[in-house]
C-alpha cells in the first residue's frame, strides 16, 4: 500500500512551496518517500505528486504523518491538495475475495 499526495499551486507560490518543503521535519523510519515529482500545466498551474511507502501495519500512523505534513502548506496562496491510500493489486484482489 502507498499513500499518494497531489499538491496544486499557482506559479507565483512556487518559492513559498519550496521553502516550506525544505523546512519539513524528516519522515519517521517506517515511511519512504518518492518524489516530489513536478509537472507544470499552463491551465492548472503547478502540480506535484509524492508517493509514501509504508508497511500496512503502520498505515494509520503514516496517514497522520502525511496529513500533518500537508498542513504546513496551508498559508501558501492557492495551495490545494489530496491525500489518498492506494492498494497494490494483490491487496485489492484480497478485498474482493479473489486472492
Amino acid at each position: 500500500m502507498v499513500i499518494i499526495t497531489e499538491n496544486m499551486f499557482p506559479p507565483g507560490s512556487a518559492k513559498d512551496i519550496g521553502k516550506t518543503f525544505l523546512e519539513l521535519p524528516p519522515l519517521p523510519e517506517y515511511i519512504t518517500m518518492k518524489g516530489p515529482y513536478i509537472h507544470s500545466d499552463t491551465k492548472r498551474g503547478i502540480r506535484s505528486i509524492l508517493i509514501y511507502e509504508c508497511d500496512n501495519s503502520k498505515l494509520a500512523d503514516a496517514l497522520q504523518v502525511v496529513g500533518d505534513r500537508v498542513t504546513n502548506y496551508f498559508d501558501v496562496p492557492g495551495y490545494t491538495y489530496s491525500v489518498n491510500a492506494w492498494y497494490e493489486a494483490q491487496e485489492a484482489l484480497k478485498m474482493i475475495g479473489l486472492a
